[in-house]
């Protein structure tokens, strides 16, 4: 513009434009505003061009990244599942978990006991040359039999007959049996098959029973009931096919009767059970 207000000649090669200056600055806010909007418009485009070009790039990786870490994660699981149910099912197969120890055998009988055992103790016992077997315990010599008429005399109690008793044992100890330890697990055996222990003596064996008695456990002695059998009709009631002299108890149960012999720590008790039970 010149000094008259008359345009000049333009040599930039721009096109002709008018210029505004306004009076007061507060008139430019509202153009001021629509700059910045301008601005941040073309930031977003910007960034909206930025994240659709790496898409674009990713657009095949990212979603396979993601469907092998969902699949490795599936198998992961699977396999501990399987892994534990496979272990379970293998600890009842043979040769699987920690050996069982077999039950030792007792290596003390009481004296005066009959040389014979039952037939499962020529099996537990291998031959001298032959490969070592698994120890089975062995089985007292039971047979069964009829009770006399015979009384008993419980301490403090007066004379009954042995044919009105039901589940009890009647123990007959010999003259000098050192069989306190085959006593005490006859006692147990019996006491768990919920029946009741008589140490019968007579004259000849009071002295042998009481010390046999006295050596026993306050809650084995809890157990026990001392009884006298005057005649001794019960020892001659033992049936011939038993060896004479031991340790023999009488298995009175519900029905039956049984006589039994051969008693050692250790044996297998299941036919004494039965005695008493059946």
């Amino acid at each position: 513009m010149n000094p008259g207000g008359e345009p000049e000649r333009d040599e930039t090669g721009l096109p002709p434009v008018d210029i505004e200056i306004p009076d007061d600055a507060r008139d430019l806010d509202r153009d001021v505003q629509a700059y910045y909007r301008e601005q941040r418009a073309l930031r977003r485009q910007q960034r909206g061009r930025r994240m659709r070009g790496s898409l674009a790039r990713d657009g095949i990786v990212l979603p396979l990244l993601a469907c092998c870490l969902i699949l490795a994660l599936i198998t992961g699981t699977l396999l501990t599942v399987f892994t534990a149910t496979s272990d379970q099912g293998l600890t009842g197969l043979p040769g699987t978990g920690k050996p069982t120890a077999p039950p030792a055998a007792s290596a003390g009988t009481s004296t005066g006991a009959a040389p014979s055992r039952g037939p499962s103790s020529a099996a537990a016992s291998p031959g001298a040359s032959g490969s070592a077997q698994p120890s089975v315990p062995a089985t007292p010599d039971v047979v069964p039999g009829v009770l006399p008429r015979a009384t008993i005399a419980v301490d403090g109690r007066p004379p009954s007959l042995v044919t009105d008793l039901r589940r009890a044992a009647l123990v007959l100890v010999p003259s000098q049996c050192n069989c306190t330890a085959a006593v005490s697990w006859l006692v147990g055996i019996v006491t768990g098959a919920h029946a009741r222990t008589f140490l019968v003596y007579t004259a000849s064996t009071r002295a042998t029973v009481m010390r046999l008695y006295a050596s026993l456990s306050a809650s084995e002695r809890a157990q026990v009931l001392l009884a006298s059998e005057p005649a001794g009709a019960l020892s001659a009631t033992v049936p011939d096919t038993l060896p004479p002299g031991g340790l023999t108890a009488v298995l009175v149960g519900p029905v039956k009767v049984a006589y039994a012999t051969g008693f050692t720590t250790g044996d297998d008790a299941t036919t004494l059970i039965q005695a008493l039970t059946h």
